[in-house]
Formats: structure tokens, sequence, C-alpha cells
């Protein structure tokens, strides 16, 4: 009998300050960006881009809070908050969006109640 991997912990994976990731990730958790991540994130939780912290990509999650730089296509299915310092440049796709003053968006919104949650990670394709 298959079991989903839960994380044990509510520590969230971190990308620190100075690290760049070219790639895809994918987490049942949490994750906070300090660092540049060029490619696709797939969290079941919540995506905390921090202040120094820059995503070019896709991303789909259940919530996600941009303090920095965000460049792609954003699926959010629950909260999208943008905080004062963001930077926002893409497609989002979302329930609920809060934006501080401050912030920058330059795109397209689409809310809809019915946001798609994000595909298990650990599912086979």
């Amino acid at each position: 009998m298959a079991k989903n991997f839960e994380p044990e912990n509510k520590l969230p994976n971190m990308i620190g300050p100075g690290t760049k990731i070219k790639g895809d990730i994918e987490t049942n958790g949490d994750i906070k960006i300090d660092g540049t991540i060029e490619g696709n994130i797939v969290s079941k939780g919540k995506v905390l881009v921090g202040q120094n912290g820059v995503v070019n990509g896709e991303v789909k999650c259940t919530n996600c809070d941009i303090y920095g730089t965000f460049d792609g296509q954003l699926q959010v299915t629950e909260l999208l908050s943008l905080k004062a310092s963001s930077k926002l440049h893409g497609d989002v796709r979302t329930s609920k969006l809060s934006i501080e003053p401050g912030a920058i968006f330059t795109g397209t919104c689409k809310m809809d109640e019915k946001v798609t949650p994000p595909a298990n990670p650990n599912a086979k394709k």
C-alpha cells in the first residue's frame, strides 16, 4: 500500500541568498526563495519569494507571498499576496489576491473560485 509522503515537520525548504538553481522543483511542503530560480515550481504548500528572491518560470502552489521579483506564470489555489517590495511581471490565476501599495504588477490576472490545486509531486506519471 503506497503512502503519500507528508513532511513530519513544518520547516520550509529554503533557497538561500547567492544560490541559483536552473531546473524544476516539486515539493509537498512550503518553500522560501531568497536566491534565484530559473524553472518551474510545484508546491502543495506556500511559495514565499523573499525580498532578494528572483523566480523566472511557472509556479503552481496553494498560497504565495511575493516580496521579491517574479517573472512568468503563476497559478495559486488560495491566496496570492503581493507585498510592497514585490515586482511581478506575468500572468496570474488565483482565487484571492492581495496587493499592498508600492507593489508592481504588470500582466494579466484571472480570479476564479475553482483554481486547480497543484498535482501531487510524488504521483507517478
